[in-house]
């Protein structure tokens, strides 16, 4: 199994780029490729969410990195797996978090993608600031 990208980005990420990346590090042995976005909502909470930032420990990247690879060390048919979360100001619709992973069949692709969302999420020390419509705004802890 090859971890083939992580990063903790400000710049914009896109699902296609991680499926091209683990597309590509398959080298035809996958048959089946599994992403997930995170995408920045437009409510929380019963509240009109008009924007948010993401903040990031300066230990982020190696934190994302390091819980990819365990994660990913008892996949068994995975070939592939690519994994970003983003940070800074983002609007509604921005996408925060991406994961894609290329497996020899689709439910080890479902079951790695979807650990993968849980286990980052719960340790990545990334925070969330939202800013709400009525004027009000709140942090919320890991991303």
């Amino acid at each position: 199994m090859v971890v083939v990208h992580t990063a903790v980005s400000v710049d914009p990420i896109a699902l296609a780029d991680h499926e091209a990346r683990v597309v590509a590090a398959a080298d035809g042995h996958a048959g089946a490729v599994v992403g997930f976005v995170g995408a920045v909502r437009d409510h929380d909470g019963g509240r009109t969410v008009t924007s948010l930032s993401y903040s990031a420990h300066p230990d982020a990247p190696r934190v994302l990195t390091e819980v990819v690879t365990e994660i990913c060390a008892a996949a068994d048919g995975v070939r592939a797996v690519a994994v970003s979360h983003r940070v800074g100001d983002l609007s509604v619709g921005d996408v925060a978090f991406v994961v894609a992973v290329a497996a020899d069949h689709r439910a080890e692709a479902f079951a790695l993608c979807a650990r993968l969302v849980d286990e980052v999420k719960a340790r990545i020390p990334v925070w969330k600031h939202q800013f709400f419509g009525d004027g009000t705004d709140e942090w919320v802890g890991s991303a």
